[in-house]
């Protein structure tokens, strides 16, 4: 282990185009002026109704409908490499599932595709009437091994690379860890995905109170709502980075020249607009057992009554940390070193970035993403 620092049928959550279709790009020259640059920018902000971003989705069409959640395919790009496992992408509750796709330039999905591989993805319907009562063990025992043997069946039954993000990615290793379903995992990637809460600054106000009162609190709300409500996981993502908006104005109208950052800013408000509720019972379990309790970073998770334990995985492992990440802090995230104990390749990166920077920042092409390819490269043939 080493840590290096530095559609016929299109998704009901994909996000709007932007206006207009095709954006029709004046992509200046590194040689033009700033001011040029910034006149361009504008121009095509205005001439575009207000977008600068192509935040159009990559076609996809489903493979399986279950019960509150579908497994998609994406088109591919290029004639797909049969020396390349499948890959299956586990989005998490409350944000939307084209953080893995957040636009033409900064889309995990378009660089997997463009190097020949199969990408899939799982959606879950954040409402309906059992929403609130899905609890994490449904994810773990049910919608992820489930979803792993629909990708499996269509690459004759070989395999899949489990990647997710944030809390997808903890539903990825404990899918990995359960010995419940025997799901086809040929290895594990985590983004941003926080295994130790005490090290999660944000949460020690929340673990305060929930001492102070015996969890009681928190559990009446979330009870009553039946959920954790949209507004509210918004609310918890802007905090993270409420320095970012307050200085927002400023950024744009110092930066009007560079058209990355403007399109990056932009797509990052598409994907906090489109934030879901958490189910309610999920929510009361990772509040409990995750935030309260902190069963993950003692290796003391019970779901339906069982523990599961991440020692208990035994495929390779991929864990990768944002250097300024306050969601997942570096230490949050690496503390799963010391439980993959059961694991034949561990591997623990910090690369620039944020929660959703790592994934899907304007650098994270040329860091977690290579990561990633050459953990993928290193199990393709496993």
């Amino acid at each position: 282990m080493t840590a290096e620092q530095q559609p016929e049928e299109r998704p009901d959550d994909a996000a709007p185009a932007p206006s207009g279709g095709t954006l029709a790009r004046r992509s200046p020259t590194p040689a033009a002026s700033a001011p040029r640059r910034a006149w361009d920018n504008l121009w095509d902000y205005v001439a575009h109704g207000g977008h600068l971003a192509d935040t159009r989705r990559l076609p996809r069409l489903p493979i399986l409908h279950g019960e509150g959640y579908t497994v998609w395919r994406y088109d591919p790009l290029v004639t797909p490499d049969p020396q390349r496992a499948p890959l299956l992408l586990v989005p998490p509750l409350g944000a939307p599932d084209f953080a893995f796709d957040l636009r033409r330039g900064a889309s995990l999905v378009e660089d997997l595709l463009a190097g020949g591989r199969e990408v899939y993805v799982v959606t879950y319907a954040s409402t309906g009437p059992s929403a609130g009562r899905r609890g994490l063990e449904l994810w773990v025992d049910e919608i992820l091994p489930a979803s792993l043997f629909a990708v499996a069946a269509r690459h004759d039954e070989a395999a899949v690379h489990l990647v997710g993000w944030s809390l997808g990615g903890l539903f990825a290793l404990l899918t990995a860890a359960s010995d419940v379903s025997g799901a086809p995992i040929r290895s594990v990637t985590a983004f941003a995905s926080p295994v130790d809460v005490s090290a999660v600054p944000l949460v020690a106000p929340f673990r305060s109170v929930a001492e102070y009162t015996g969890g009681r609190i928190f559990s009446a709300a979330y009870r009553t709502l039946g959920s954790f409500p949209a507004t509210a996981v918004k609310w918890a993502f802007q905090l993270t980075s409420v320095e970012r908006y307050l200085t927002k104005p400023v950024t744009l109208l110092t930066h009007l020249d560079d058209r990355e950052l403007l399109e990056q800013i932009e797509a990052v408000d598409l994907l906090m607009a489109s934030m879901s509720a958490y189910p309610g019972r999920a929510f009361g379990q990772i509040y409990h057992h995750v935030i309260r309790e902190n069963d993950l970073a003692d290796d003391d998770l019970r779901l339906a009554g069982r523990p599961v334990r991440l020692a208990a995985v035994r495929v390779p492992v991929l864990l990768v940390a944002g250097a300024d990440d306050v969601i997942a802090p570096v230490a949050a995230v690496e503390r799963a070193t010391e439980l993959l104990t059961g694991s034949p390749d561990l591997r623990f990166v910090v690369r620039p970035g944020g929660h959703l920077g790592v994934l899907a920042g304007r650098r994270a092409r040329e860091n977690s993403w290579r990561d990633l390819e050459t953990f993928l490269a290193a199990h393709d043939g496993t």
